[in-house]
């Protein structure tokens, strides 16, 4: 060992001791910080599944490929991380010799061809990644970017970093290649030949190029452990447990969607008549009342900003961005954890936890932000503004695009449920919802005696449940299908195709309720329980003595789709529900319904979040558009899973939009660049939504917006009127 090694070696012993010193403190702070979130005992079940999904998502990039190029890159850049730290490694024994190499495997030429490939690959994708960053900074000219608020010295520290230890990793195989002491023929590893080649024959040049891979690897180290909110560095090695631990890993959509998370306390399902909100946490109203889960989310969000982009409530200038709020409530989590380690705390009643003595030594910031309400505008001292909070409509864009199964809407609608719940903090108009459904059992305030007057004048009698019993259908209405004009035109136009098809179906008339999706989405779990307890009452009455494949319920809104069949499971309610897309599809492929005049002029469809993010129904719909109409769909460019909100959901539709540009409009700006004069539909609130955005745009007469079924009925049945049924008088 000559003077250069003894040197190489100290220098790289010192910086490794350094960097591990304080990455063990950083991951010891990191662990501390998340175990003091509430318990989630569910995410314990289901190894298998669990392990599954975790080496499908990450060795697969499922949510990243889906980004094409973005995707590919980052792919190559993470296995060149894990595989190229076997070369870290290596570097070690290359400092203090020149021949220096992996013990066992570093003299395979199978290991020389692998990681040569990697490397170059590697190199390819961080340059690709640092000139998408370039091209799509915040600062640049024109448009707001994915990047905005994310900390971006940190994505350019990184990215360095990976550019330079994948250089380095060059230049030592080139000295090796220039001493001739490199292991590994120029057919494996062709790209170190040609460096060595421009190399110089100068004995200590490996090490001293290993010293400085080291010390640059070890820089980055000393930098991500002395930063612990540094979730583009640190994501690398949460994201495992985080896509681990996700709550739903059987899942083919992210594990946040369709479902919410019940509300529970000390990590078991709240009993709402026993609770007591001076013993029972009642939603979320301090950092460490999330699960440590969803302290987990909060440390492992890479900054990427893939759920900003296509947040709807961020592209029309609402405050709301999912990265945001996420890395609001990491910086919070953080900067709280001090007061919290040493024991301080609001209990439920608010009284502090702790005793002065224990707070003696806390830091006067740390203090300050024990004392921040978790909701609260910016004179407030809040971490989260009510704007940004009312803002979500629980589309799913976010968690949808997660490359971390990060669960946004479950968080966010936690803190929506301490604020109604407890404070009784929400918009004001949606006071009046809440108030309706509480006591009419309907968003509209509409008398129960008139959920049947959508049957009045249809050419055929509707059955009622314990009317008849050979029903194979339950035909849940909903609400809007029940009052609101134009969704009544959408139940008359399914009733009148099930009729046609010979399907037997019953309705509940006035026996159906809300299913509670409005009032859960806008936080009031005490009333979503009260209406889906009465509702699952009166369906397994109606289902009795039938086993769930039998206990078959078609809706035509994909709120109530979703509530009953994802949601009133929680409650001890298990039915087959479809919607009525997915069945109309079957009846037209098994030939029970049948197009005789194709619908001409164009027509685009838009998908329901509740449908298609929520619950990946994509193709039922477009299967019965490519039956009934003329010609080929005209797809918006956003469309599928990167649908773009209407704007209804999570209780919006009963919400007023003061700020920024109105969603539908958006939506429907899009929907008219295709040039179809049919936008079709297959949920009431976009419906609403839409016709009104196209109202709005003054296009009434050039555009209409329509329910999937109506299509279809003026294809099977043209005789049919604007879609509507034969206006015949009722029967008796």
């Amino acid at each position: 060992m000559g003077s250069v090694q003894i040197v190489t070696t100290i220098l790289a012993a010192g910086i490794t001791a350094v960097a591990v010193w304080l990455a063990v403190r950083a991951v010891m702070k990191m662990t501390a910080v998340i175990r003091l979130g509430q318990p989630a005992p569910e995410r314990f079940g289901d190894k298998g599944a669990r392990t599954k999904t975790m080496l499908v998502e990450t060795a697969g990039h499922t949510r990243m490929f889906k980004w094409g190029v973005v995707g590919a890159a980052h792919w190559f850049v993470m296995v060149g991380f894990i595989v190229l730290s076997l070369l870290v490694l290596e570097a070690y024994f290359e400092v203090a010799t020149t021949d220096g190499g992996l013990p066992i495997i570093g003299n395979w030429t199978i290991f020389g061809l692998v990681t040569e490939i990697i490397g170059v690959l590697g190199l390819v994708g961080i340059v690709v990644l640092m000139a998408i960053r370039l091209r799509n900074r915040p600062n640049r000219p024109g448009g707001r970017s994915r990047f905005t608020g994310s900390t971006m010295w940190q994505g350019y520290f990184v990215e360095w970093v990976v550019l330079l230890v994948l250089i380095f990793g060059f230049v030592i195989r080139g000295f090796k290649v220039a001493t001739d002491h490199f292991e590994f023929p120029f057919w494996a590893t062709p790209v170190s030949h040609a460096v060595g080649a421009v190399l110089p024959d100068w004995q200590d040049g490996v090490s001293v190029a290993a010293a400085i891979k080291i010390m640059i690897s070890m820089t980055w180290l000393i930098v991500i452990s002395l930063n612990v909110t540094m979730g583009v560095a640190w994501h690398r090695f949460l994201a495992f447990p985080n896509i681990y631990f996700k709550r739903e890993p059987a899942k083919p959509a992210g594990s946040g969607l369709g479902a919410l998370r019940p509300m529970t306390s000390q990590g078991k399902p709240l009993d709402f008549e026993e609770a007591d909100p001076e013993k029972d946490q009642f939603g979320v109203a301090q950092v460490e009342q999330f699960t440590w889960k969803g302290l987990l989310d909060f440390s492992t969000c890479t900054e990427c900003g893939r759920c900003q982009s296509q947040c709807p409530a961020w592209n029309t200038g609402k405050p709301l961005s999912p990265k945001l709020l996420v890395l609001s409530l990491r910086d919070h989590a953080y900067a709280k954890a001090p007061y919290l380690l040493a024991g301080g705390g609001k209990d439920l009643t608010g009284e502090e936890k702790a005793t002065q003595a224990q707070l003696a030594h806390l830091d006067v910031l740390s203090l300050a932000e024990g004392d921040k309400p978790l909701i609260g505008t910016a004179e407030e001292g809040g971490v989260i503004d009510p704007d940004v909070l009312w803002s979500c409509t629980t589309c799913g864009a976010c968690v949808e695009q997660c490359p971390v199964d990060i669960e946004h809407v479950d968080h966010i609608v936690d803190m929506r449920r301490y604020q109604v719940l407890i404070e009784s903090s929400f918009p004001s108009e949606a006071g009046v919802m809440l108030r309706n459904l509480e006591n009419k059992g309907n968003p509209w305030g509409a008398p129960q005696n008139t959920r049947e007057d959508w049957t009045k004048g249809l050419d055929f009698e509707v059955p009622r449940v314990g009317e008849v019993d050979d029903f194979e259908y339950l035909f849940w209405v909903g609400c809007a299908g029940a009052f609101e004009d134009r969704a009544k035109k959408t139940t008359r136009a399914v009733a009148t195709l099930l009729n046609e098809a010979g399907v037997k179906f019953a309705i509940l008339g006035e026996g159906e309720t809300c299913s509670g999706d409005p009032a859960r989405r806008i936080g009031n779990e005490f009333v979503f329980q009260m209406l889906a307890q009465q509702n699952v009452e009166t369906l397994n009455e109606a289902f009795e003595g039938r086993e769930k494949a039998k206990r078959k319920i078609v809706a035509t809104c994909p709120h109530c789709f979703n509530t009953l069949g994802n949601e009133y499971g929680q409650l001890g309610g298990e039915f087959e529900v479809v919607h009525h897309t997915q069945l109309l599809a079957h009846l037209v492929s098994t030939g029970k319904l049948t197009p005789v005049q194709p619908v001409d002029g164009g027509v685009t469809y838009h998908d329901p979040c509740y449908l298609g993010r929520h619950n990946r129904i994509f193709a039922a719909p477009r299967e019965v558009l490519g039956d009934a109409i003329e010609g080929e769909i005209a797809e918006m460019p956003r469309n599928s899973e990167r649908s773009f909100c209407c704007g209804a959901g999570g209780a919006r539709m009963w919400m007023e939009e003061k700020i920024g540009k109105r969603i539908n409009v958006d939506r429907v700006e899009e929907a008219m660049a295709t040039g179809a004069k049919t936008v079709a539909v297959g949920c009431p609130f976009c419906s609403t939504m839409l016709s009104d955005g196209v109202n709005g745009k003054g296009a009434g007469e050039q555009v209409e917006v329509i329910d999937v079924a109506t299509v279809l009925l003026r294809s099977v049945k043209p005789e049919t009127p604007a879609g509507e049924p034969e206006a015949v008088p009722a029967a008796g």
